[in-house]
C-alpha cells in the first residue's frame, strides 16, 4: 500500500514538473518569437486615445479627392491619424504591430482619381508606403536610397498620374520645413537643410519596382513644393519649385520654365481647379512675398496669379489683398511687421524703413480654392513659425479674385475689435470667429502673432479645414466660423473635455492613486497638468473626459501658458494638496503647489535655473515622492541621461542653479539639497522607488548614457542621505525602473539600454528583498514593469525599440508571468510609451500614455 502511495506521489511530482517544464517552453518560445518576428497583438484589448486632441502643431492636413468622410493629418509629434467618419473621431494610421518607425512624420498624401482606396503616403526618412484600403492600412513599398549627407532623406510632395495608377512623382527637397526654410532678400531660394534631398523629381512607371530622376538640370537645388498633371492632357504636368514654375509636356521627362506674369516666379504654393464635366482646368499660384526698398518704406511685389492655359500665361488676381499699414495701430502686429522686415532685408528695419507702407500684405504659404467653386479660394500664413506678419489667419476670395478678406480671425485683436474703422471701411467683417478647446482661453487673450497655421486644405464638398496655433479647425460655412474638430466638450462652458483621438500632446507620468477615487492626474509637455473629470451626460460612458488644472487654464504671460510638467505628487494627508515640477517653458525647474485641488498655484521653490531661453529645457525631473508618515520629507531625481522624453538631457553647464542627480527635501518642498553620496560620478538616476513599508528605505534606479557610464541599482536607509550600490546579475549594466509589489514585497526590476546587448535588459524579479535575482521577462530593454494592485497576478511590461528586438510596445500577464500577451492594438507609438499602469481600483482596466498622442485606456476581456 505504502508502495502504491509513493509510486503515486512520484507520479504527480512527474506531472507537475511536465507541466512546468512545458510552461517555461512556451514562455520560452514566445519570447523568441517576439525578439525575432512579427507578432500579431491581442485584438480583444484594444486602446482607445482620449486626448486631449490635437494639443500640439499638426504639419498637413490632407482630405481625400472624392469622399468627404475620409482625411488625414501629420501632426508634429511623430504621430499620423485618419478619420473615415468625417471627423467624428480619428485613428491611428501607423502600425501598431511595427517597430513604431513608420509614418512618424508624414509630408504627403495622395490619393487616385481612378481608384479611391489607393493611395500614397511619404515620410520623411523617404519612405514611400501605399494603401489599398483607403487609408486604414499602410505598407512600406519602397525607401528612397540616401544621399551621403541627408540625416532623414526628406523629400516633399506626391502626385499619381490621372489615369494610370503605376506613374508616380516625388519631389525632392524641404520646401514646406516652415521652422527652418525661411526666404529672405539673400535667401530668395530658400534654406538647404541636410535632412532632405534635392535637385529632382523622381518618377516611377511600374508602381514604385523602379524609379528615376527626372528635372536634374534646373538646379542642384532643386526644391519641390507642388506636383501636379493635367487630368485633361495627361501627358502635361506642372512643378512648383524654389526656381519658378516649370511644366513638362512629356510626363515628366523635360521640363521649361514658364513664368509668363509672374513678377517673381517664386511660387509659395501651387493649386488646380478641374471640373469632369466641363473639362475646365485652372491652376492657382500665390507667390513668394517680396519686399523692396521704397525710401523709408518698402514695396511690396508678390500676389496670387491663375492660369486658364496650363501656365503659359498667368493673370493676377492679387485684387485688393493688401493692407494700409498706416492703419494698423496695434503694437504687436507693427513689432511683428518690423521683425519679418528686418530678417528679410537684414537690417534693423524701424530705422532703415520707419515709415509704414500704405499697400503691403504678408509671406502666404499656402493656397487652397473650392473644388465646387472656382472663385472661392483661400490663402494662409503662418505668422508664429515662418517669417509673415498679420492681421488674418486665412484670407479668401468669393469672387476669383477682385476682392479679398480675412475669413478667420482669432485673438484679442479681433476680440477687441481693434483697428475697427479701418476694417469697417473695407467691409470686413467684425469679432473673432476661430474656436479652439482647452487652449481657447489662453488663446483669447493672445495676439495672433503668436498663432501659426501650418495647414490648409478642402474636401471635396467644399469644407475648410486650417490650424490656428494648437487646433485643427474647419468651416462648413464658406469661412463665416471655424468650429475646433479635435475635442468635445461634456457641457457648454464645462472646460471638460472628450478627445476625438488625434491627440499631438505629449503625455508623461500618470498619477493613478491621487487620495480620491477617479481622480486620476496626468502630467504633460507643452500642456501642464490635467485631471479625469465626470463625464456628465456624454453618451460614451466607457470614454475618459480630463480637465486641464494647471498650464493654459492659468498662464497667459511669457510662453502663454506652456507648461511642460514633469511629475506630479499629492499630499498623503490631504489629496486636495498637488506638487509638480516643470522641466521647461513657464515655471521650469520650480516647485509648483495647489492647496485647493489645482484651482490656483503658487511657486514654493526654485530648484533649478538655466542660461538658455525659457522654453527649451532645463534638468528633466522624475518620480516625486513623498514619505507618507512624514510628508515634510519628499524626494525625486533630476535625470542626467533621459530616453522617454522630448529631446536629451542639456548638459549640466546649462544650468546656472541645480544639477543632477537625487533631491530631498525634509521642509515639505521649500528648500531642497542634492544628495548624490555614494552614488557613481555623473550618475543618471532615472526612477525612484521608496519601500512603503518604510519610507526611510529607497532605491534608485541608475541608467547608462553610454557604455562607459556606471548604471545599477542603488539603495538608500536614511531617506537619501546615503546611498549604497545592490548586488545583481552582472550581465545588467543600466537600470531604468524599479517596482516593489506592496503585498507581496516582490521586485521587478526593468533594465537594459538602446546600446547595450540582448541578455542585459529584460525585467528581474526578486523574492527575497533584492538579494537574488531571476529574469522574469526576456527583452533587450524594458523601460517599466508593474502589478496591479488590485490582482498582484496582472502585471504590465513596457518595452521600447531596440535594433535587436522586433516587438516593441505593451505586455502583459494575468497569471503572474506564465503566459503573455502583447497589446498594442491602439496605439501609435509603441516604440516609446512613456507611462503604463493597471488601474489601482479596477483589474480590467489599464492606462498608459505615449511620448507624442496623449493618454490611452483599455479595457480587458478574458484573453
Amino acid at each position: 500500500m505504502l508502495k502504491l502511495q509513493y509510486t503515486s506521489l512520484l507520479i504527480l511530482l512527474a506531472i507537475f514538473q511536465l507541466q512546468c517544464q512545458n510552461k517555461e517552453t512556451s514562455t520560452s518560445s514566445f519570447f523568441k518569437k517576439i525578439k525575432n518576428e512579427r507578432v500579431t497583438s491581442n485584438q480583444s484589448v484594444e486602446w482607445k486615445n482620449f486626448g486631449p486632441g490635437m494639443s500640439g502643431y499638426n504639419e498637413e492636413f490632407w482630405c481625400h479627392p472624392t469622399d468627404e468622410n475620409v482625411m488625414f493629418m501629420g501632426p508634429d509629434m511623430h504621430v499620423s491619424y485618419g478619420t473615415w467618419d468625417n471627423g467624428k473621431s480619428w485613428h491611428s494610421i501607423k502600425d501598431y504591430d511595427g517597430d513604431g518607425k513608420c509614418m512618424e512624420r508624414v509630408l504627403d498624401i495622395v490619393f487616385s482619381i481612378q481608384n479611391p482606396d489607393f493611395g500614397l503616403a511619404l515620410e520623411r526618412r523617404g519612405k514611400i508606403f501605399k494603401t489599398t484600403n483607403r487609408g486604414r492600412n499602410w505598407e512600406l513599398v519602397y525607401t528612397i536610397p540616401r544621399a551621403e549627407k541627408s540625416a532623414y532623406n526628406a523629400h516633399t510632395k506626391m502626385a499619381i498620374h490621372p489615369t494610370n495608377d503605376a506613374i508616380w512623382f516625388v519631389g525632392a527637397g524641404d520646401f514646406w520645413n516652415v521652422k527652418n526654410n525661411h526666404r529672405s532678400e539673400k535667401l530668395i531660394h530658400g534654406k538647404k537643410h541636410s535632412r532632405a534631398s534635392y535637385g529632382y523629381v523622381l518618377k516611377t512607371t511600374n508602381a514604385g519596382k523602379t524609379w528615376k530622376k527626372v528635372a536634374t538640370n534646373i538646379s542642384e537645388d532643386l526644391d519641390i513644393a507642388r506636383i501636379i498633371v493635367n487630368p485633361v492632357t495627361p501627358n502635361q504636368m506642372y512643378i512648383a519649385t524654389n526656381f519658378g514654375f516649370f511644366v513638362s509636356n512629356d510626363t515628366g521627362e523635360t521640363w521649361e520654365s514658364s513664368g509668363k506674369g509672374l513678377p517673381n516666379n517664386l511660387p509659395r504654393d501651387l493649386t488646380s481647379y478641374y471640373n469632369p464635366k466641363t473639362k475646365e482646368f485652372i491652376l492657382y499660384l500665390v507667390e513668394q512675398t517680396v519686399y523692396e526698398p521704397n525710401g523709408k518704406s518698402i514695396a511690396t511685389k508678390g500676389g496670387v496669379f491663375k492660369s486658364n492655359n496650363g501656365g503659359k500665361t498667368w493673370e493676377n488676381i492679387t485684387g485688393n489683398l493688401g493692407v494700409n499699414y498706416n492703419k494698423i495701430t496695434d503694437k504687436s502686429h507693427r513689432n511683428n511687421y518690423h521683425r519679418v522686415l528686418s530678417y528679410w532685408f537684414d537690417v534693423e528695419s524701424r530705422k532703415v524703413y520707419p515709415e509704414f507702407p500704405e499697400n503691403t500684405y504678408s509671406i502666404f504659404n499656402r493656397i487652397a480654392v473650392n473644388p465646387l467653386n472656382k472663385n472661392e479660394i483661400y490663402l494662409v500664413a503662418n505668422q508664429r513659425h515662418d517669417k509673415s506678419f498679420g492681421p488674418g489667419d486665412a484670407w479668401k476670395t468669393e469672387d476669383g479674385g477682385q476682392t479679398w478678406k480675412i475669413c478667420a480671425r482669432a485673438g484679442n485683436y479681433w476680440n477687441q475689435n481693434k483697428d475697427k474703422t479701418y476694417w469697417e471701411s473695407k467691409g470686413f467683417d467684425k469679432g473673432a470667429n476661430v474656436e479652439f478647446a482647452h487652449v481657447g482661453i489662453a488663446n483669447a487673450e493672445q495676439n495672433e502673432v503668436r498663432f501659426g497655421s501650418r495647414s490648409l486644405a478642402i474636401n471635396s464638398k467644399g469644407e475648410v479645414f486650417i490650424g490656428v496655433q494648437q487646433q485643427t479647425q474647419r468651416s462648413n460655412d464658406g469661412g463665416k466660423t471655424w468650429k475646433q474638430v479635435d475635442d468635445y466638450e461634456t457641457a457648454p462652458g464645462s472646460n471638460i473635455w472628450v478627445g476625438r483621438g488625434d491627440s499631438n500632446l505629449p503625455g508623461r507620468q500618470m498619477l493613478l492613486e491621487t487620495g480620491i477615487k477617479d481622480r486620476y492626474l496626468l502630467c504633460s509637455g507643452e500642456h501642464g497638468l490635467w485631471e479625469t473629470a465626470p463625464l456628465g451626460d456624454y453618451p460614451d460612458k466607457d470614454a475618459v473626459a480630463v480637465k486641464q488644472i494647471e498650464g493654459q487654464v492659468h498662464d497667459h504671460s511669457g510662453n502663454h501658458g506652456l507648461h511642460s510638467a514633469s511629475t506630479v505628487a499629492v499630499h498623503p494627508n490631504n489629496p486636495n494638496i498637488i506638487y509638480t515640477i516643470g522641466w521647461r517653458q513657464e515655471h521650469r525647474g520650480k516647485m509648483r503647489r495647489s492647496k485647493d485641488r489645482g484651482k490656483t498655484w503658487e511657486n514654493i521653490s526654485t530648484i533649478f535655473k538655466g542660461k538658455n531661453p525659457e522654453y527649451r529645457g532645463i534638468a528633466f525631473q522624475g518620480s516625486l515622492i513623498i514619505a507618507p508618515e512624514v510628508p515634510d520629507n519628499m524626494y525625486f531625481t533630476a535625470i542626467r541621461h533621459v530616453v522617454q522624453e522630448v529631446g536629451a538631457s542639456p548638459k549640466e553647464s546649462v544650468m546656472s542653479k541645480g544639477k543632477f542627480g537625487v533631491y530631498r527635501s525634509n521642509d515639505g518642498g521649500y528648500n531642497w539639497e542634492l544628495s548624490n553620496k555614494g552614488l557613481p560620478k555623473l550618475v543618471s538616476v532615472r526612477r525612484l522607488t521608496m519601500d512603503s513599508s518604510n519610507s526611510k528605505v529607497i532605491y534608485a534606479s541608475v541608467n547608462q548614457r553610454n557604455k562607459h557610464q556606471e548604471g545599477g541599482l542603488y539603495k538608500s536607509l536614511d531617506g537619501a542621505l546615503t546611498w549604497e550600490k545592490v548586488k545583481i546579475p552582472s550581465q545588467i549594466q543600466s537600470v531604468n525602473n524599479l517596482f516593489i509589489d506592496r503585498h507581496t514585497k516582490d521586485m521587478y526590476m526593468s533594465t537594459g539600454s538602446s546600446f547595450g546587448s540582448y541578455e542585459a535588459g529584460g525585467v528581474w524579479k526578486s523574492t527575497d528583498n533584492g538579494k537574488s535575482w531571476k529574469k522574469f521577462f526576456k527583452a533587450p530593454y524594458v523601460w517599466q514593469a508593474e502589478v496591479s494592485l488590485v490582482n498582484p497576478k496582472l502585471i504590465v511590461v513596457n518595452v521600447p525599440y531596440h535594433s535587436q528586438f522586433k516587438n516593441p510596445g505593451l505586455y502583459l500577464t494575468q497569471d503572474a508571468g506564465k503566459s503573455w500577451s502583447k497589446i498594442n492594438k491602439g496605439i501609435g507609438q509603441p516604440d516609446k510609451m512613456t507611462d503604463f499602469k493597471p488601474d489601482p481600483y479596477n483589474e480590467n482596466i489599464l492606462w498608459c500614455a505615449a511620448w507624442g498622442s496623449g493618454w490611452f485606456k483599455a479595457k480587458l476581456k478574458k484573453l
